[in-house]
């Protein structure tokens, strides 16, 4: 008999149904999966030798889990993914706000229902996805949301006494019986809320109001925190951490591979900006490097981490600011450049907490700095590494482009550009198609463009010529001759900075 045709207790019991918690549940259909090879938490990238083991333990266990790390580190996605674990329908008695099993009521109702209609009691069954509830933790959450309180308007309505327990409006944790419960950023929780959990999670029992109910509360529970809020926001108190069975330590992606696939997976890129942009492999190493420079950085503030959205929102920055370009040149493609990297500035800016000395530099002068030191160290992965020709610069492959900036000659790179007019500016410079046809043969055109334009900000970044904001773009100059030149009346305030925030600064 399928499930939609078990509408009684009678007709559950005959089905040999069998009560199970949820726990038991979760072990279970983890075992299932783990016997078949199957990815238990699909879409998580990086945590298989270190996070998701350690999760997977945790529920063979039958623990509850604290998740902490730093943000944006999939705490909460992998609390979610765990509904992949529960059974697709349980049974509950129809009408019971606590999900009561049939053969295993906790609630007044339920087992007044069982005794009242017997066999004939209705059973209602409930999808997983209905099994899950989250609650943020913020300072104004109170008992009453998360335990319940007393309901004067049930109390009226029934016309019940306030002595009867009937009167009792229960809240999120009851309501999740047989459920996955999360509790995000617990920390944040006020201490005296985290300890109403503690008898929660060890007895199962709850008090409101002086009614002592004893309801052995079948939960899965989740909690997710983040280390900076022990010291800035508040803490897990002791006893409550006793309490909760495993702690497991989440981390940011450690290699590039794992956190470019982590950008590409959860990036919302539409159609048509696919359609129009090529994206060449090392602009996304480049956006991956801003975050991993970010995360070391001494203007970044560590404690605070430095969020995966980072790189996510950047990448989706630089399409636009490349889909901005074609459609004001009513051009019907092009590849990104290196200076669309000015475009993906307003999301580094909003995703790092920076220290005292970062605050002095300014926000903007932080994360343009971020782009210039992504650009330097990837630029040794493609060119040879500048530093080694210090000493014998007639050697250097970089000689006759250098030495063309150093005879007084500058160059352009404006924002909106045509594809035209920013092949005219790169290849106007003496030595750069030569330098690319020399270590990058066999690219296509557009390639070689981008490479083009790529040595000259690693040359700015390695300080072989200067790099400067212009109030629509950048323009690259002789490092010595933009030392002595005073800036124009009429330049912009910003233009004196060097743009990315390249070395010569």
């Amino acid at each position: 008999m399928k499930h939609k045709e078990i509408r009684t207790l009678a007709q559950l019991k005959g089905a040999g149904y069998k009560f199970k918690s949820i726990k038991e549940e979760l072990r279970e259909n983890l075992i299932a999966k783990l016997s078949k090879n199957e990815n238990v938490f699909e879409g998580i990238w990086g945590y298989e030798e270190t996070v998701i083991p350690e999760l997977e333990r945790a529920i063979l266990a039958g623990h509850d889990v604290n998740l902490l790390g730093l943000r944006g580190q999939a705490k909460t996605r992998l609390a979610r993914l765990m509904i992949n674990l529960l059974d697709e329908y349980i049974p509950v008695i129809e009408g019971s706000e606590l999900n009561d099993d049939p053969l295993h009521p906790i609630s007044r109702y339920g087992k007044d229902k069982i005794q009242e209609l017997g066999d004939e009691t209705p059973v209602t069954w409930l999808p997983r996805n209905d099994r899950y509830s989250e609650k943020l933790a913020t300072p104004d959450v109170s008992i009453a949301d998360l335990i319940g309180d007393v309901d004067p308007i049930k109390a009226a309505s029934l016309k019940l006494p306030y002595s009867d327990d009937r009167v009792i409006h229960f809240g999120l944790i009851p309501r999740s019986h047989r459920c996955l419960f999360v509790i995000n950023e617990l920390p944040d929780l006020q201490a005296r809320i985290q300890v109403a959990l503690f008898n929660i999670l060890q007895e199962g029992d709850i008090q409101i109001r002086g009614f002592k109910i004893r309801l052995p509360l079948d939960i899965q529970f989740v909690f997710t925190a983040n280390p900076e809020d022990y010291t800035n926001r508040g803490s897990i108190v002791t006893p409550l951490k006793d309490r909760i069975d495993s702690q497991i330590i989440t981390h940011y992606p450690k290699s590039m591979d794992v956190s470019k696939k982590i950008t590409q997976q959860e990036a919302f890129i539409r159609q048509e900006q696919s359609n129009r942009i090529t994206v060449p492999e090392i602009a996304k190493d480049l956006i991956e490097q801003i975050a991993f420079e970010a995360r070391k950085s001494e203007f970044v503030d560590a404690k605070s981490g430095v969020s995966a959205r980072l790189t996510i929102s950047a990448y989706e920055n630089l399409l636009a600011t490349a889909e901005r370009r074609v459609l004001i040149n009513s051009e019907k493609t092009t590849i990104v450049r290196i200076s669309d990297f000015g475009g993906v500035v307003p999301s580094v800016t909003g995703k790092v907490e920076l220290v005292y000395e970062g605050q002095q530099e300014g926000p903007g002068i932080v994360a343009n700095n971020l782009v210039g030191k992504a650009i330097r160290t990837q630029f040794v992965n493609y060119f040879p590494d500048p530093e080694k020709f210090r000493k014998q610069k007639d050697k250097s492959p970089y000689k006759k482009i250098s030495n063309w900036f150093g005879d007084g000659n500058t160059t352009d790179l404006l924002n909106d550009m045509s594809n035209v007019d920013y092949e005219k500016s790169l290849k106007a410079v003496p030595g750069l198609l030569d330098l690319v046809n020399d270590f990058h043969k066999g690219v296509d055109s557009n390639m070689k463009l981008f490479f083009m334009e790529f040595a000259l900000h690693g040359l700015a970044e390695f300080s072989l010529i200067s790099k400067h904001n212009l109030t629509s773009g950048l323009q690259f100059k002789d490092l010595l001759s933009s030392m002595f030149s005073l800036p124009k009346a009429e330049d912009d305030e910003s233009d004196s900075d060097e743009a990315f925030g390249s070395s010569n600064r």
